[in-house]
């Protein structure tokens, strides 16, 4: 309402203006003549017009700028945020590829410092053994030199004894010579004689055998060392030969 009254008022204003510059520019050339001149006054007429009212364009509400900055710094703390996430899931990586490594390394180390042990070990195992082995050489060394000693020992009673008991026929000379055969047991019982090699004379061969049943039993071998007697006295071979006949 207000606007249609604002309206009429203007159109008013406007045609009473416009009246007015028009008389004033008759009287600015109005010249004193003896004619009359009559000028018939030109109407105008006005028409009072209804203008619409203008539309008022809604505008939109900007954001304010602490809304923008609020949402920027959302997304720059979102951003910083996965920055800090791919730095630490980098970073865990990189620690378990170093732990995995360090792990081989030790590994590695161990099993370096096992084989150095193991071949310490083997290489202290085989001096010990090669020790030990010497060392039983050498008391098998010393266990066969005393052996061997007390063996003659005992042979010397037994050729001892029979020379005791053998009694050399008539026949006997100088270079003839019998090897027998004596076969024993522990007790030093005689099991068995025989003639190994003959002096080719019937009555000096016969009198050496009757000479190792006359000796026997030999009771010192009872004393002896077992390994002894297998190794010297299950057989004995005795070589006689007249040396010690004067002709």
């Amino acid at each position: 309402m207000m606007g249609t009254k604002s309206s009429y008022f203007i159109a008013a204003i406007s045609s009473v203006g416009i009246h007015a510059v028009v008389i004033l520019a008759v009287l600015a050339n109005w010249e004193p003549d003896s004619k009359k001149t009559v000028v018939q006054p030109q109407y105008i007429q006005a028409q009072l017009i209804e203008l619409a009212p203008k539309k008022k364009s809604v505008k939109k509400p900007k954001a304010t700028p602490s809304v923008d900055r609020a949402a920027k710094q959302r997304e720059i703390d979102k951003r910083k945020a996965k920055e800090r996430e791919l730095a630490q899931q980098k970073l865990a990586a990189q620690r378990k590829a170093q732990e995995l490594k360090d792990q081989q390394q030790a590994e590695k180390a161990r099993k370096a410092r096992e084989e150095k042990q193991r071949k310490a070990d083997e290489d202290r195992a085989r001096k010990l053994a090669e020790q030990a082995q010497q060392q039983r050489k050498q008391q098998a060394l010393i266990a066969a030199k005393e052996d061997k000693q007390a063996a003659n020992s005992y042979l010397q009673v037994i050729q001892a004894r029979l020379s005791q008991q053998w009694n050399r026929p008539k026949s006997a000379r100088r270079g003839m010579e019998t090897l027998i055969e004596l076969r024993l047991v522990p007790t030093g019982r005689i099991v068995g004689v025989e003639i190994l090699e003959s002096s080719g004379d019937i009555a000096f061969d016969r009198s050496v055998e009757q000479a190792a049943y006359k000796a026997a039993p030999f009771s010192e071998l009872q004393t002896m060392k077992p390994r002894i007697f297998e190794q010297y006295f299950r057989s004995v071979k005795i070589v006689f030969n007249p040396e010690d006949l004067r002709l």
